[in-house]
């Protein structure tokens, strides 16, 4: 079924035959997703990468979907048009209902809510943010309804990994394409307080980024390429220590939706140890490769990851689309070679504080 993706991701001379095949994994971070649409942007009309299995938290769950499903129905041009044509929908004027705009807006707001002066506030009167919604009037449910065709994206087949935290015992839950809906896409971005907890099978879910933001250790267990290309949306690092208490809740938010993925790569350091110590057995190793929204682009205030209007979506949509330009300018030849990200290098520097 994967061969329904060979066809060109562009034009040109690889357009009937990629050179290169790899996986995504998306992170999760609010309107920041809008610069992964723009890393897939160029990915997709660059022509000379195949894409095998995706996965992604939160709103890197949201644009694996409508990425899956453009490609599925139309090709790269097709996901193209699916990505900026949801962008687009989703953004403070774009063509929801006044009703469901309100709560696109709140939303956006879900991380000030989770930890800022808003919800000490709510808390003082006794009123939950999810009463805001009474009637769970989710939007962003259905625009991605509107986009997505669930069943054709069980049935095709993919290495698909989108990642859900379980609200009762906090473990992590991985919805593979088989078992995708749009429940489980909305479970991936399930932010509390804003939200309730999506309920699937009985088992209610919060946002994918507090246990695994993106999952990288179940490309270690499929059968197609093994170069994985992280687009990383959550700054790691930042010159400046914080200091306004908008900063202060900014950076810690930031600090605990990559813990996740810290912890993954170093795990995955362990896994190439293993394999270089099994080398010629079978063991597998990742080659890794990143994209990274740099962190002079955005703000550590927690309005940036907030802002749901289009011009700053097409903003960072430019970003992405030069990001990517960069990184394959760099390391196009590393894909299928040698990883251009040191999972163990990164690892110890956030485990040292360096």
């Amino acid at each position: 079924m994967n061969k329904l993706f060979d066809w060109a991701l562009g034009s040109g001379p690889s357009r009937n035959r990629p050179q290169k095949r790899i996986n995504l994994a998306l992170q999760g971070g609010g309107a920041h997703g809008a610069f992964t649409w723009g890393v897939l942007d160029q990915l997709l009309e660059d022509g000379r990468i195949g894409i095998d299995g995706i996965s992604g938290a939160s709103a890197g769950a949201v644009n694996a979907v409508m990425l899956i499903d453009g490609l599925i129905r139309g090709g790269p041009e097709e996901a193209r048009k699916r990505l900026a044509d949801f962008w687009r929908a989703a953004s403070v004027d774009g063509n929801l209902s006044p009703v469901q705009r309100r709560v696109v807006e709140q939303l956006f707001l879900a991380n000030s809510f989770a930890s800022g002066p808003m919800k000490s506030w709510l808390q003082s009167i006794g009123v939950s943010p999810a009463q805001l919604n009474p009637l769970r009037i989710n939007p962003l449910k259905q625009l991605i309804e509107r986009f997505v065709d669930f069943n054709a994206i069980r049935g095709s087949g993919r290495d698909l990994f989108i990642s859900a935290t379980n609200a009762q015992t906090g473990d992590l839950r991985i919805f593979t394409a088989p078992e995708l809906t749009a429940e489980a896409v909305m479970a991936s971005a399930a932010l509390p307080p804003l939200f309730r907890a999506v309920e699937i099978d009985g088992v209610p879910y919060w946002d994918g980024g507090y246990t695994s933001n993106p999952p990288l250790l179940p490309f270690l267990h499929t059968n197609q390429s093994a170069d994985v290309l992280l687009v990383q949306i959550i700054p790691a690092r930042r010159e400046a220590a914080p200091k306004s208490s908008r900063e202060l809740v900014g950076r810690t938010s930031e600090i605990a939706f990559n813990a996740p993925l810290f912890a993954e790569l170093r795990a995955l350091a362990a896994v190439d140890r293993m394999a270089e110590e099994q080398r010629g057995r079978g063991a597998r190793k990742l080659r890794l490769h990143r994209v990274v929204l740099d962190e002079d682009d955005v703000s550590v205030d927690p309005a940036s990851r907030l802002n749901n209007s289009y011009e700053f979506f097409q903003a960072l949509h430019k970003l992405g689309r030069q990001a990517a330009q960069r990184f394959l300018a760099v390391h196009f030849d590393a894909i299928g070679a040698t990883s251009s990200m040191d999972a163990a290098a990164e690892a110890d520097k956030e485990y040292a504080g360096g």
